[in-house]
């Protein structure tokens, strides 16, 4: 795989699909209330990637909590490469856009994720 060839973006579910944002990928747990799956135009649904319920629930998009949050995620992720695996088995080149429902735009799984997925810690 060439992941250097792999551009990560950021997107809510709930904002316009355009044709920039190349594979779509939803990392959340649960579907997102009030979007239809023919409207999210949803390339593939990777729920098991989003942090364990118990962990969501405890950081509760408390900005506060953001580096502890991050530091628990990331170790769940290393717990299970499976499934980081999964999503770059699915395009090995492009635009990949990570979209989540979550209103917070700076402090929620999907940035830590992309985080995550670049190598940033």
């Amino acid at each position: 795989m060439k992941y250097d060839e792999i551009t990560l973006q950021l997107k809510r579910i709930y904002d316009d699909p355009s044709p920039d944002d190349g594979f779509r990928v939803l990392v959340d747990r649960l579907w997102p209330r009030g979007v239809s799956k023919e409207d999210a135009q949803v390339d593939f649904w990777l729920g098991d990637i989003a942090p364990s319920p118990g962990l969501r629930k405890w950081f509760d998009h408390e900005p506060a909590r953001w580096d502890e949050f991050v530091d628990r995620y990331f170790a769940e992720l290393d717990e299970n490469p499976l499934v980081v695996t999964e999503l770059f088995q699915k395009t090995t080149s492009g635009n990949i856009t990570l979209l989540f429902a979550a209103k917070d735009a700076k402090f929620n799984h999907a940035v830590a994720l992309k985080m995550y997925l670049e190598g940033n810690d």
